[in-house]
């Protein structure tokens, strides 16, 4: 894997170790969100929403009580959703639609999951931090995200 740093490549490593024997989605989902929220530095929120009927709703997650539901193209989550692009916000409250779950978060990367081609999810990260979300992350976050995904479309 070129240009993903050491962390990120620790941080893979662990992601695979805990998804290798279980093909629970929702298991995985959890245990997904607890490692990034354990290890990132000034993330206060690290979790997935899951599409459910041409909806985001909450899935497994680490930090204080989120958004429940979330339509399509709403929000920062909303916009990976529909465009199937990661979004790196620097500074979430310039983010036309921003939905504020916690008004402490600053920063936000989502990225989009997908399995044999389908969005099934986002992952979202929240930061205190403004600027917080790098190319480093971005491209750390989705070798773990493809992991999963390759692990889920193999189960």
């Amino acid at each position: 894997m070129t240009n993903i740093t050491d962390f990120y490549q620790t941080l893979l490593a662990q992601t695979k170790a805990l998804i290798s024997d279980e093909s629970d989605i929702i298991a995985n989902m959890a245990n997904i969100s607890a490692l990034l929220f354990e290890h990132l530095e000034e993330v206060n929120w690290a979790g997935f929403y899951r599409v459910i009927n041409e909806e985001l709703v909450l899935g497994p997650f680490q930090g204080k009580v989120a958004c429940i539901r979330i339509p399509f193209a709403k929000g920062v989550c909303g916009t990976c959703a529909a465009t199937g692009l990661v979004q790196r916000i620097s500074d979430v409250h310039q983010f036309d639609g921003h939905i504020a779950c916690d008004a402490s978060s600053n920063a936000e990367i989502v990225l989009p999951v997908k399995v044999d081609g389908c969005i099934i999810a986002v992952l979202d990260i929240d930061s205190t931090a403004f600027n917080r979300f790098d190319e480093h992350d971005e491209i750390g976050l989705t070798a773990i995200v493809e992991a999963f995904a390759q692990h889920h479309s193999n189960t």
